[in-house]
Order: structure tokens, then sequence, then C-alpha cells
């Protein structure tokens, strides 16, 4: 009934619907499993793409060829670029996304590929021979046949919803969880643990006084995630935002002695930087109030998600409460709020390819390794579709550095660093995010994901073109120069220093008030300069020329680097024989067996004395 596949996937959130794709895309015979077929790139907590370095997450996603992008440009009912007011390495996109649309999209594309079948039933166990995977069995019998396995289950593995006293089985309210698969690789040798995520309750919009509550518009000029030629945004939802007050605490507080939090019932750790609203008002006891975020669903949908309410308190505390929040005192509720607890296995027993170190071919993402939010669990699925598509096909592995993407920040802190709480990406995890921008993913990686066959020949042509205007635009911005007597007057309106001889306006632009929109307006010949060049290249120029000292600055310190992360450890290294390592560095290095010397200075417990003593045994 089944022929043996290339690559087997597991789930079908964002993690599997991008190691699908990526996987197919790139020649591989794939098999995509899911437990329902109408949930397809589900988006199982907010309505939302990117955000603070989410969303250069999903530009470098789509820069490599992957589809998380493209499908969020086509299904997006807001776009905001963040933190404009900051320097370009914060700037990070963010979109509003229409959740039926979202999945929909998502399943269009996946069945277009002619190379990815689908099967929906659940997946107990895998087919484990002489330490390789080679297939998975399911819940229906079926012992399905192939060459890898990228595993992506979500908050499915022996899921437990909370509501209150109330606790059920399930990986999403109203689906059931999956079961089988933990226990059996725990014989294996695994290591497993135990995570909780929330989310809030769903209201209906027309019970919300929207007249009383702050607005918050999208971009006047809404920008998209995708580098390729996407639809562009013409109209827009807006969001609301709203407070909680004293009086919504009080009611909160008497929900506490029914806490699964509170009551010890949760045991999995939940996400430092997305806490329940209770757990909001207990840490942070001297706060009288609260941000809350109204996000619509969708174009046509009334359902509205309540952002920063994420909560697992007693139904009918949450509905009490939610009356008493300014707005929404005549709120009629579609569902609660509710906390999951699942099981994760601790990153750092895989390889910087995702790959498990205990069974050859069986590859992790998304939240079984621990990670938090649709982007990082879709760049996880991309990087294991695509290593376990390049094994099979007999090629080197893709491994991203700490200097190439926030993707290999995310996966070199995993399995390095491990994690016991739910990991989400910051910009501050990035010690090189001045060149890790968000407008520049596709001069990163397009060339990467190409060479792979994952990026098609249209996007690489589009990126050369890109860097080759922006590399000119650069150099044409260096040689032309404007007379006092043409630009003082406008820069003495801005209170901007004049100058006093005839300057290139390079040296004008990296003034932190002027910018080449500005410059543009004060001088006839900035004009007609930047006429020949599209605003991607302006950027693109602006960014450098305003930057670059700290832009090759960051560039030196990576290089420099480089050479750590070059030097190869052998992979059957045996450490015990370095008697002169520390225990702790003796004990980790044994645990995660890092593949160069780079990784090695990157694992918690291995001192910087640990390295040199490796680095001299190894012959430097």
């Amino acid at each position: 009934m089944f022929p043996e596949y290339d690559v087997l996937v597991v789930g079908a959130g964002h993690a599997g619907c991008e190691a699908a794709h990526a996987a197919a895309q790139m020649g591989a015979k794939v098999l995509l499993f899911t437990m329902d077929m109408t949930k397809v790139g589900q988006m199982s907590c907010n309505p939302a793409m990117g955000g603070v370095a989410k969303g250069q997450i999903v530009r470098e996603i789509d820069a490599l060829g992957g589809m998380s992008g493209i499908v969020s440009d086509k299904t997006m009912i807001q776009f905001r670029m963040l933190n404009r007011s900051k320097g370009a390495a914060m700037w990070s996109p963010r979109c509003q996304s229409d959740r039926a649309r979202f999945a929909e999209e998502w399943r269009l594309t996946l069945e277009r590929n002619p190379n990815i079948d689908f099967w929906q039933d659940m997946v107990v166990g895998m087919l484990i021979e002489g330490g390789k995977a080679v297939g998975v069995k399911t819940g229906m019998g079926q012992e399905i046949r192939g060459k890898s396995v990228v595993l992506t289950s979500g908050t499915f593995m022996n899921g437990i919803i909370h509501i209150g006293e109330k606790q059920f089985g399930g990986g999403r309210i109203g689906e059931k969880g999956s079961y089988g698969i933990t226990e059996q690789l725990v014989t294996f040798g695994f290591e497993a643990g135990r995570m909780k995520t929330g989310t809030p309750p769903r209201i209906d919009g027309r019970t919300i006084n929207y007249a009383i509550i702050e607005e918050q518009f999208g971009d006047e000029n809404p920008s998209k995630f995708s580098y390729m030629d996407t639809p562009a945004l013409t109209k827009q939802r807006s969001c609301f935002i709203t407070y909680t007050n004293e009086k919504v605490h009080e009611i909160l507080k008497t929900g506490f002695e029914k806490s699964p939090m509170f009551q010890g019932r949760i045991q999995g750790l939940g996400p430092r930087y997305c806490p329940s609203i209770e757990d909001k008002i207990n840490r942070f006891a001297d706060r009288d109030r609260h941000q809350i975020f109204i996000e619509p669903e969708g174009w046509d949908t009334v359902e509205v998600y309540i952002n920063g309410f994420s909560t697992s308190l007693p139904d009918d505390v949450q509905f009490k409460a939610l009356q008493c929040i300014e707005g929404l005192e005549n709120a009629k509720m579609f569902r609660p709020g509710y906390a999951i607890e699942y099981d994760y296995f601790p990153p750092n027993q895989l390889k910087l390819t995702l790959e498990t170190q205990l069974i050859e071919n069986l590859y992790f993402a998304g939240q079984i390794n621990g990670t938090t939010g649709y982007e990082e669990a879709a760049c996880q699925g991309l990087m294991a579709g695509i290593n376990a598509c390049l094994k099979v096909q007999e090629k080197a592995p893709l491994i991203l550095k700490r200097s190439d993407a926030y993707i290999g920040v995310l996966i070199d802190d995993l399995v390095n660093k491990g994690t016991d709480e739910p990991y989400r990406m910051f910009t501050s995890r990035a010690e090189y995010r001045i060149i890790l921008r968000q407008d520049n993913a596709d001069i990163r990686l397009t060339p990467l994901g190409y060479a792979i066959g994952l990026a098609t020949e249209e996007r690489y042509a589009r990126m050369q073109e890109k860097q080759a205007k922006s590399e000119q635009l650069i150099k044409e911005i260096a040689q032309l120069k404007v007379k006092p007597d043409d630009i003082n007057l406008k820069l003495a309106e801005m209170n901007s220093a004049q100058i006093r001889e005839k300057s290139p306006i390079g040296l004008l632009l990296k003034r932190p008030e002027l910018d080449l929109a500005t410059l543009r307006k004060m001088h006839e010949s900035i004009d007609n300069l930047l006429q020949d060049y599209d605003l991607e290249a302006q950027e693109q120029a602006e960014i450098f020329v305003k930057y670059e000292t700290y832009i090759e600055k960051e560039q030196r310190m990576a290089e420099k680097l480089s050479e750590l992360e070059d030097f190869r450890i052998p992979a059957n290294f045996d450490y015990d024989r370095v008697k002169a390592l520390s225990n702790e560095g003796l004990q980790k290095m044994k645990k995660v067996r890092p593949e160069t010397i780079g990784q090695a200075t990157r694992i918690s417990g291995v001192s910087a004395s640990d390295v040199q003593i490796l680095l001299i045994y190894l012959g430097r």
C-alpha cells in the first residue's frame, strides 16, 4: 500500500509544514502525517506571525526558500514594522493573520507539490533497526517505511489540558493527544521532560465596545515578509488596546485556590516571557494594571483573540474578570483560555543538524525541542527537512553558524545550552545582530538555499539584482558631493550642523537625524540619483552607510571566530583520553559531542581552559 519514502514528517504544524515543503522541493519523496487534515498549518495560539527577533526568523526562512513568509503575506490582515524608532538591527516585521486562511494556504501549498503525500492517522511509535530510524507505526496498525523521520509533535505528546480543576487529555482544545512515542524513545535512552504553555479565551467581537478603547493601526505603507513578489496589503484591520484593573485582579485571585499552576497540578515550566495573567498579577503585585491586546482572528469572522490574558483559571472566573475590563463589559466568550502540558526532549540530545545523537536518521523539530512560538518551530522544521533530505541524498549537511542567521543562534543555543523552560528568540541572544538584520536575510542566506536546491532560480536572481543595485548606490553615495550654499539653509532648519566645504552625502547620511528620504528633498542632485533605485536598494544602501563602522566591526569579529567554528573534532573522539579536562567539561562534551571547537566553547560548563587543553591535544 505504501512505498518507501525518503522523508516521513510526523505532524503538520508550522515545523512539519516547513520540513515537508523543504524536503519535497529538494527532490525527496515525502509523506506528511497529521491527525486531522483540516488542521494543517493551524495557528494554535495567537493569529500573528513575526515580532521582535521572530520577524527576522520568518525573513530568514523565506530567504532560504521556505514558505512561512509567503503564506503570511498572502493571508495577513495587518502589518507593522516594530522598533522603527531604534537602530536597523532592531527592526522587526510582524503581521496579524487570518487564522483560517493561513491554514488553508499552507494546505494548498503542500497539496500543489507532487512530491508530498498525506496520511491522516496518529503515529504511535518509530521503527528502529540497527540504531537507525527506518519508519513509523500508526494507530491503525500500518508500518510505513522511510529513509528518515522528522518528528514535529508540538504540544500533542501525552498532552493534558487544564482549566481550573478540570483536566483532560488533548493536544489542543477539542483534539486528542498523541501517545506511545515518548515511552518508546525513553527505552532507547532518551531523556524526556514536561513543559507547559497556555492560551487566552476567545470572545465575540460583536460584544466589544471599540469606541472606548485605543485603536492600533497598521503601518501606513505596509511592507511584507517575503523577498518574492507576493501581493501588497492594500487594506488592513485594526487591533485595539485595553488594560486590566484592580477589580479584574481581585476577581482573578478568587480562582487561585483552583489554579492548576498554583496548586501544583502542572509540573512543566511555562514560558518566562509570556506568562499567564494569574502569574503576572502574582509576580508583579505592585502593578495595578496590565496591557491587553484585542486581536481580530480574520477578515470575515467576529472571533477575537485576547492577547495578554493567557490563563488556566476556572472558566467562570475568566468570564467574570473579562467583563470588568474596559470595553469588554458585555463580552461573550467563545471558549475559555487553558493551559496545556506536554512532553519534550531536552535538545542537547541533538546534533546541530537536528538529527538525534542516539538514533540515526531521526530528527526533532519544534516544541519537542523545548521551544515556543510558530517562528521558532518553523525554522527548525525547515532545517530538519533540509538536513534529512541532504542525508538521504548523501550530501553534506547545512549547518548555519551564529554569524549566519538567527536560525543558527537558535539551534546552537538549543543544542549546546539545552533548555528547561520554553525557549523564545530575542535579538539580545544574537551577538551579531547588526549583520543579522531582517532587511538583508536574502543576501545572507539565499545563496545557501539556492546551492542545496531549495531556493529557486528566480529567487536567486532577485537577490543578485538587489545586491548589485545596493552596492552601486553605496558607491554613488560616496562619490556625490554637495556645496554648503546648496544645503546649509535646510540643514539649519533641521537643527543639523552646517557644512563648511563641499561634502559627500554619505557623511551627511551618517547623522542620526538625516535619512535618504530627507536628503532627497534637500537637493535636486540627490533626488535625481535616487530615482534610478527602488526602495529596497535605497534601504540597503542607507543602512550600510549609517552603520558601516559597526557592521565591519561585527564582520571582523565573526571572521576571527570562524577559525574555531571550522576546526572539526573527530566524530568518535574519545574525551576520556584527555586527562586534563575538568570533570564538568568532560561530562558536558561527552553528552553534547560538539562537532567543532567553536561549538565546544559555547557549551555551558566547558571552560576556556578545557577548550585550550582540547586544542593542544588535537595538535593546535
